[in-house]
């Protein structure tokens, strides 16, 4: 399977593209921390000890390849804000007769249609 095609970007990132990004320590912490519940940019700089202006390009970065989402949560005062879960459950690496690719493997759809109804609704 290809990488997830983002309509966004003319092209799928390439297998260099997305394993460069998956070298950079804090696109890595991003997206295990926001595997498990979604978080701010704010919460992320905190979790991952970076500067939101780093956080910010890790996330435009994980977005463009379609790795991260973002959503929007509904706040107790009628606010919202913008949070951020990974979008992906497996990425792996093939090689095969001399061709190296790089597989994405989705979250269900289902799995995250209910995350975002239970994000809104304020269930955990």
């Amino acid at each position: 399977m290809n990488p997830i095609p983002n309509p966004c970007v003319s092209e799928d990132p390439s297998p260099a593209e997305l394993l460069s990004l998956l070298d950079d320590e804090y696109a890595r912490a991003i997206l295990t921390k926001t595997s498990k519940q979604p978080m701010s940019a704010q919460t992320l700089s905190t979790e991952c000890d970076a500067s939101l202006p780093t956080i910010y390009r890790r996330l435009n970065d994980l977005e463009e390849t379609n790795l991260i989402e973002k959503q929007t949560q509904l706040e107790a005062d009628g606010n919202h804000r913008a949070v951020y879960k990974a979008a992906v459950e497996h990425v792996g690496i093939n090689i095969v007769d001399g061709d190296l690719s790089v597989r994405v493997t989705e979250r269900d759809t289902a799995d995250r249609f209910t995350q975002v109804w239970e994000d809104m609704r304020g269930d955990q």
